[in-house]
């Protein structure tokens, strides 16, 4: 005659414990399997691309010592008023200033420019419109009045 000795209640609590913890780990990677095969499974839809900004931008380099060596003149180029702002990125802050500039949406009309003073070498001018894919510009190094 076989006699077994029933398990103690320490290992069926182990027990019931490692179940617990493989159903919770089970449960965990599903989910996170799923969204990949979903990822993968989606084709990225093509990305439209805005038009370019119809404008013209040229840096002029200033003589008056109390402004920036550098103003940018932008041009509308459009038939239409453009509604424009832009963010400055300096390439020289102090410690305790700002290290960019956001300016204000200017209504430029047609062939009429917004002119932008106290830009340095090394900026990096962003214009943006609402419509138009955002247009990037550096203060030129060296070469004033160049044409963008």
């Amino acid at each position: 005659m076989s006699t077994s000795q029933p398990s103690s209640p320490r290992s069926a609590a182990c027990r019931t414990a490692l179940f617990a913890f493989a159903c919770a780990c089970t449960l965990a990677l599903t989910p996170a399997q799923a969204v990949k095969a979903a990822d993968t499974a989606a084709p990225a839809a093509p990305a439209v691309k805005a038009p370019s900004l119809p404008v013209t931008a040229t840096f002029d380099k200033v003589a008056n010592a109390e402004r920036g060596p550098y103003v940018l003149k932008v041009t509308n180029n459009a038939k239409d008023t453009l509604k424009v702002s832009a963010k400055i990125l300096l390439s020289v802050a102090f410690h305790m200033g700002s290290k960019h500039w956001d300016l204000p949406e200017q209504a430029i009309e047609p062939g009429k420019a917004w002119t932008i003073p106290d830009l340095t070498a090394g900026d990096k001018v962003t214009l943006l419109a609402q419509g138009y894919a955002p247009l990037e510009l550096v203060v030129p190094q060296g070469t004033p009045n160049a044409a963008m």
